[in-house]
């Protein structure tokens, strides 16, 4: 089978409708930023007590960009952005560990040198952010060392971990591509799902915090947690999106609110936004993890439309939500006279799939650069190569299913959907497997090609063995030419 390369003129089209196609539907009001900064509110003298005071434990947070390349600006500008919002908030730097491969700030396209911002109108994020784990140590396996707090386990980086005390809070925030039963990192393997969800149950068991918060911004988000996060470990868990479907970016170039024109790609994610954007105008110590999280939901839903938004879902244990954000994102106290809670900040968003930034990127940087330039011809050459290698992925998974189940069947099977509250796949060691399979025979799946992995998981919730697999992998792509882009923040690999 070969994959014929589109032509050019197709190319170009197709690439100016998806950059386009969901950026011209609304208008986006928005209130400005508080200013990013990290001053510090005044430490008053003895413990912090609750409402009903009781003695709070310190705040901890672990902030994770989990992509690299200038096409995902967004991912760490969210995080930068995220440091700021909770330093203003009075979190101390020595409690929160921040994962970024920081190659943006500096990077040859950013137009503003040393600086990363979140917004169209919005301030520096990246002065002062620490750089506890960049480059090669932006991994899962550092990841997981220190979120249970495991010295000796960190490779590389400030050996900063989270050293939490059973009276503690910790707050998670996530932001990258994803796919069904995984997220993305910039260095392999890649986070699966159950093996994110046995840390967390590994740190219950020490017995080493009172409650956490996560917030994940990633394509299918939902189903990391669907059906396998427990109830009982203290943790409440919100997602971009749920089990099936993409999360969104933003503040892209031709949206509405348009980034400055300098810039050839997306400054933010929606629901990444949503949630910071509003943690910025309310007062964190009235607001509940509730309100936000409804306030969140409707906004990343562009208020219920889903023509261009997902569906924010919420997992674990949700008697946590109840309580103040105060505790785990701090307060500033000149947030005290903000918006009354159930204040919407902001109007109906622009909004591109997280899988499709990619492709605007490109198309920004191909219609600015100078007609009949070898870089125009380089930049046109990564657009054919990138749609080429998206098409090759998708016929290779489905010939593959056809293969293993037969035409009439193999491509419903691979899509299907389990029953709500199930989790992804039943042997999450099959599923590392078949990916290993699939890319040993068809290439890289690439962050576009993460979408597939549902295909995978139902190989192995279909009981195909591993030969078998093999087989058809060989029988589908043996012989051509794969288009593995060979890039390692595009790869992906168990």
């Amino acid at each position: 089978m070969e994959t014929h390369k589109p032509h050019l003129l197709s190319v170009i089209v197709v690439l100016a409708v998806l950059s386009f196609l969901h950026v011209q539907n609304s208008q986006a009001a928005r209130l400005n930023p508080a200013e990013a900064g990290i001053l510090m509110p005044t430490e008053k003298d003895g413990p912090e007590v609750d409402d009903d005071g009781k003695e709070i434990g310190t705040r901890w947070a672990v902030l994770v960009a989990g992509s690299r390349g200038y096409g995902n600006y967004r991912h760490q500008a969210d995080v930068c952005h995220a440091y700021q919002l909770l330093r203003k908030g009075g979190i101390k730097e020595e409690n929160i560990v921040v994962f970024m491969y920081d190659d943006i700030a500096e990077h040859e396209l950013n137009p503003r040198p040393g600086v990363i911002i979140n917004h169209p109108q919005g301030d520096d994020v990246y002065a002062g952010v620490p750089k506890d784990y960049t480059g090669a140590q932006v991994t899962t396996e550092n990841l997981y060392a220190v979120l249970l707090g495991n010295k000796s386990a960190v490779k590389g980086g400030s050996g900063k971990v989270v050293d939490s005390m059973p009276n503690d809070r910790i707050f998670l925030y996530y932001s990258d591509h994803g796919g069904p039963g995984v997220l993305g990192m910039p260095n392999l393997p890649f986070l699966y799902a159950m093996d994110l969800i046995d840390v967390l149950k590994k740190k219950h068991a020490s017995g080493s915090y009172k409650e956490m918060v996560m917030y994940i911004e990633a394509c299918e988000s939902g189903s990391i947690f669907q059906g396998i996060m427990p109830k009982d470990i203290n943790i409440y868990v919100t997602t971009a999106s749920n089990a099936e479907e993409s999360s969104w970016g933003t503040y892209c170039p031709g949206m509405e609110p348009s980034p400055p024109p300098e810039y050839v790609t997306c400054l933010g994610d929606l629901y990444s936004v949503s949630w910071m954007e509003d943690s910025e105008t309310h007062n964190l110590k009235t607001e509940t993890i509730e309100q936000q999280y409804h306030l969140v939901k409707e906004r990343t839903s562009n208020y219920n439309t889903f023509s261009i938004g997902s569906h924010v879902m919420q997992y674990g244990n949700e008697s946590i939500k109840g309580e103040k954000l105060y505790l785990y994102q701090g307060f500033d106290p000149a947030d005290v006279n903000f918006s009354p809670n159930n204040v919407h900040i902001g109007g109906r968003m622009d909004a591109v799939n997280q899988r499709d930034a990619e492709l605007v990127f490109l198309w920004q940087m191909y219609k600015r650069s100078e007609d009949g330039s070898e870089k125009k011809t380089q930049i046109l050459n990564q657009i054919k190569e990138t749609v080429r290698h998206r098409a090759h992925l998708d016929s290779s998974v489905e010939l593959i299913g056809t293969l293993l189940f037969g035409p009439k069947k193999g491509s419903a099977i691979l899509k299907s959907v389990r029953e709500p509250g199930s989790p992804l796949v039943d042997d999450w060691i099959c599923l590392k497997s078949m990916v290993r399979r699939f890319e040993t025979h068809c290439g890289s799946l690439t962050q576009y090609g993460m979408k597939h992995m549902r295909a995978f998981a139902n190989i192995c919730n279909g009981g195909v063995s591993q030969a078998s697999m093999e087989e058809a992998c060989f029988a589908a792509c043996s012989g051509q030419d794969s288009g593995d882009l060979h890039r390692s923040d595009q790869g992906y690999s168990a």
